[in-house]
């Protein structure tokens, strides 16, 4: 941002040698008779104070700094070709701060969009009822064990969920780690979630969005938040969207009470989960440990490919639990597909969690 500062200073000049302030070398292309010249000097007053303005926003990690920083180039490159011939150096710093712009409005129109799409995702009005015994008894043993173990009896029914991430992701099984910020928003009446992340290596930005809503998912990703990589929609994509929502359900405990998942027990430490919703239904195993910890589950979901989705199988494990408002969930955790050989590309752990926050 000094570069911007530096340069909206600069445009000082103009305004000095217009309004005759001080003797200053800059030379017009075209010339400014009388009362124009005046207004060129206010021009060069006005392009130099948004410059400030923008980067002064841009410190205080305002958004919309570049919205600013925009009209000051169109200001600053019309009063360049008007003094060409001393200032057409300015058009390179122009290009350069036009360009810092350009992402910056990729990551704010990203975020407005999952913004949006928030506004009206959450039920508006939080039914509080509260979990009893009487509700977990009537599941499978080994289920009844991880709910206990969770700490939901006695507690509100969660109906939503805001959590945040940090970790590291890669997209190809030889590809390099990246690291990963994400928040993702969960509710389970009607049960949905928007998932948002920040993806970052040494040279490549990725800004990623999946959501299932209505029983239908879209997984978006953008590099440089501006570019398509992955825009991705239709039947295979709801059926993984609802078996993300299904294995994710350790994190809101209580959704395992829902009408619209129905459990079976496999042994004493293993249960078969299968949601069904708007038509859509897929089934996964879920594995606890001998105290009643959630330690994985497995899935046959689609993999996304380019030329066809294919069926293949999909884990999340645990390795480490943490309280949150008094539930106990798992924390850190990786999530792995099992194609020819593992591929692990998601590792990461939960850092804050809300339950029923109303936004």
């Amino acid at each position: 941002m000094c570069v911007i500062f530096l340069h909206g200073l600069i445009h000082l000049l103009g305004f000095v040698k217009e309004w005759n302030l001080a003797e200053v070398r800059l030379r017009v292309f075209i010339s400014l008779p009388g009362v124009l010249s005046k207004i060129a000097g206010v021009l060069w007053l006005g392009a130099c104070s948004l410059f400030i303005a923008s980067a002064i926003a841009y410190l205080h990690r305002k958004d919309w700094w570049w919205m600013i920083a925009v009209i000051a180039i169109v200001i600053s490159q019309i009063l360049i070709f008007i003094y060409w011939k001393d200032a057409k150096f300015g058009t390179v710093v122009n290009v350069i701060i036009l360009i810092v712009c350009i992402f910056s409005y990729g990551s704010w129109s990203f975020e407005r969009m999952v913004n949006d799409e928030l506004s009206s995702f959450f039920p508006e009005e939080i039914e509080k009822r509260v979990v009893t015994e009487e509700m977990i008894n009537e599941l499978p043993p080994v289920v009844q064990r991880w709910l206990k173990r969770s700490n939901i009896s006695g507690k509100e029914i969660i109906q939503t969920v805001h959590l945040k991430q940090k970790g590291e992701m890669r997209i190809k099984p030889e590809g390099d780690w990246m690291k990963v910020e994400a928040e993702q928003y969960i509710s389970t009446n009607p049960p949905g979630f928007i998932w948002k992340a920040d993806v970052k290596s040494s040279f490549l930005h990725f800004s990623g969005r999946d959501k299932y809503e209505n029983g239908e998912g879209h997984m978006l990703i953008k590099l440089f938040s501006l570019i398509p990589v992955v825009d991705a929609k239709g039947k295979e994509i709801d059926q993984g969207a609802l078996l993300r929502y299904l294995g994710e359900i350790i994190w809101c405990p209580s959704a395992a009470l829902s009408d619209y998942i129905k459990w079976e027990e496999v042994d004493s430490t293993t249960a078969k989960a299968t949601m069904s919703y708007e038509g859509v239904t897929a089934s996964g195993t879920f594995k606890f440990d001998e105290n009643g910890d959630f330690a994985s589950f497995e899935a046959e979901r689609y993999y996304y490919r380019k030329e066809c989705s294919t069926l293949e199988r999909w884990v999340i494990k645990a390795n480490d639990y943490g309280e949150f408002e008094g539930i106990r969930i798992p924390v850190n955790l990786s999530v792995t597909w099992k194609l020819e050989r593992d591929f692990t590309w998601y590792k990461f752990e939960v850092t804050e969690v809300k339950y029923n926050e109303k936004r």
